[in-house]
């Protein structure tokens, strides 16, 4: 995907945010279709406070399990955690690597996630979405069918939670 591609998109979930709440529909909910590890998965926008494509992340020694480093987002810096390594889908990416090119931060607290590829902005109905017991149901307790497939919804403030939990367990 471009660069101009990217922005675009960036520019469309933000424009999103400064319409009103009633066009955007009472019966609906917004999310975004994502990859970790290959898996389709979905995030709630309303979770979010934005998306990014290709931002450098600073590495940083001795960082913990998952934290690929920090990286500036509008004016602060954030520490960027890998959604594989959160989600114990596997190994975790190297900074800068091209698994890493996107990036969610979260509304609940300043946390980057890092992710593979972002595929659509979905609306479904709220009625779609059910409970979902599946590998992730930790961070994805509801499914969803969005983007031609199962999509397990991961819970943003769940994970920002359990990272704010590792962070504070003596080790």
């Amino acid at each position: 995907m471009s660069a101009t591609r990217a922005e675009d998109l960036a520019r469309a979930f933000d424009d999103d945010f400064a319409r009103p709440i009633a066009v955007r529909g009472a019966g609906s909910e917004d999310l975004l279709a994502i990859r970790v590890a290959g898996d389709p998965y979905a995030v709630v926008r309303g979770e979010l406070a934005g998306l990014f494509a290709d931002r450098p992340v600073t590495a940083l020694p001795g960082a913990a399990p998952g934290l690929l480093g920090i990286s500036g987002f509008r004016g602060a810096l954030v520490p960027v955690y890998d959604l594989r390594a959160v989600l114990g889908a596997g190994g975790g990416a190297a900074a800068g690597s091209a698994a890493v090119r996107w990036m969610v931060t979260a509304a609940a607290g300043p946390v980057a996630l890092a992710f593979e590829r972002f595929e659509a902005f979905v609306r479904v109905p709220r009625d779609a979405i059910a409970a979902h017991a599946g590998a992730a149901a930790d961070h994805a307790p509801r499914a969803v069918h969005a983007a031609g497939e199962l999509r397990p919804i991961l819970d943003i403030p769940s994970i920002v939670a359990a990272i704010r939990g590792r962070l504070r367990r003596p080790p």
